[in-house]
């Protein structure tokens, strides 16, 4: 460690409670903000409606409206992280989802086998995609525009002759409308859902306590004692109290355990595996990560193979919310897509971003949705509301990255 590395964690250590909170702060502000933004929208739609927001079936509702803007994000956070964009993911999404309903409907096919066929579908739509931007050297807006167009015309077609298609099956409709079972006690109350919130609580604290004794080990700064464990405290009350809200409802939907093992999934990827780090790397210079060995075509080739099988997946899970296939479906997909990445803290430069913080974008632009429907405002006036808290949030991301 260098003399200055010295000094400055003397100094940091050095530092009282009051100045350490405040410089966490503005050192974090990007990501503080989004939570913060999160609490007021729920402070204010919770007084709006007179308490309907916060009620546990209205929570329940808003995660499953959440889930497939939530699957959509996370692939789209890597697409922009390396400098990309995908405008088609909203009409594949609606153009795999009227497959699936076809597939049930017509071929009589069960949901355990239309889903991989579906999610097949999804990655070959990537691959062709991603093959056309990263081996042929198309722009990604370009080739992307052009799948808009394509699927939204395959989506008719798929939906000419019978318009709406309704999916009668309770297994795959349960996917997005179902909760998790409990365990058969009459305890009033959903038990599998406070043994699962218990649950990842402790891991939360483990995790949370681990990564901490890995950095002092490896002598990096740290948060101080008393702000480490309130930290763990507030956390755990924040995982408690939504477990505690969907315990006295009907429990976890299966829609937040889809989202959970998706985010856990590509989290891990990008801050575990050298694909991960390549992938923030070139986001940050495509030009020096290729000169350092890394394969760009490959990786691109990859992030978009991996935003059409999430598409897929958010087509699966829009189709099993509505329990039906539409002409319609896809329509925005990709911009609420895009507003919850760049609102999560993607920056618009490229190379930075968290799926983490993307799936918090995702609940900030649902919420406004649900809480704006709850009290019965013109759709128009939502558009207007989404889009001004989106240019709000790049434009307070590229004020604070450029200092």
């Amino acid at each position: 460690m260098s003399n200055l590395e010295k000094n400055n964690k003397v100094l940091n250590q050095n530092l009282s409670l009051g100045q350490e909170i405040c410089q966490l702060t503005k050192n974090n502000i990007r990501d503080y903000a989004m939570y913060i933004a999160l609490v007021v929208i729920f402070i204010f739609f919770t007084v709006k409606t007179d308490g309907v927001f916060v009620q546990a079936r209205n929570i329940s509702n808003l995660i499953n409206q959440t889930g497939y803007v939530a699957v959509l994000a996370i692939g789209m956070t890597l697409i922009l992280i390396i400098r990309h964009i995908d405008l088609s993911v909203g009409y594949v999404a609606g153009f795999t989802g009227a497959i699936a309903a076809i597939l049930m409907t017509k071929a009589q096919l069960s949901e355990w086998l239309v889903i991989p066929i579906v999610l097949l579908i999804g990655l070959l739509i990537g691959f062709y995609q991603g093959t056309l931007v990263a081996k042929i050297g198309v722009p990604a807006f370009v080739t992307t525009l052009a799948g808009m167009f394509i699927f939204r015309g395959l989506l008719s077609l798929a939906t000419q002759k019978s318009g709406t298609i309704i999916v009668p099956n309770e297994g795959f409709n349960a996917l997005s409308n179902g909760f998790i079972p409990d365990i058969p006690v009459n305890a009033g109350i959903h038990v599998m859902t406070l043994i699962i919130g218990i649950i990842a609580v402790i891991l939360t604290l483990y995790f949370k306590c681990k990564a901490r004794k890995n950095k002092q080990r490896y002598e990096f700064d740290v948060i101080s004692k008393p702000i480490f464990v309130f930290s763990l405290i507030f956390t755990s009350a924040c995982i408690l109290l939504i477990i505690g809200v969907l315990a006295g409802y009907q429990g976890i939907p299966w829609t937040a355990v889809v989202v959970s093992v998706v985010l856990f999934a590509y989290n891990f990827m990008l801050n575990k595996t050298k694909l991960g780090r390549y992938i923030y790397g070139i986001g940050g210079n495509p030009e020096a990560a290729e000169l350092s060995g890394v394969d760009v075509k490959k990786v691109t080739l990859f992030v978009f193979c991996s935003m059409g099988t999430l598409a897929a997946l958010a087509g699966v899970l829009y189709t099993s919310r509505l329990q039906s296939a539409t002409p319609t479906a896809g329509l925005s997909f990709e911009l609420d897509a895009i507003a919850s990445s760049y609102i999560g803290g993607v920056s618009v430069s490229g190379g930075i971003g968290k799926v983490t913080n993307t799936i918090i974008g995702a609940l900030i632009i649902m919420s406004l949705t649900n809480g704006m429907n709850l009290m019965g405002v013109d759709v128009s006036f939502q558009y207007i509301v989404k889009g001004v808290i989106f240019i709000i949030a790049v434009a307070f991301d590229v004020k604070t990255r450029r200092k």
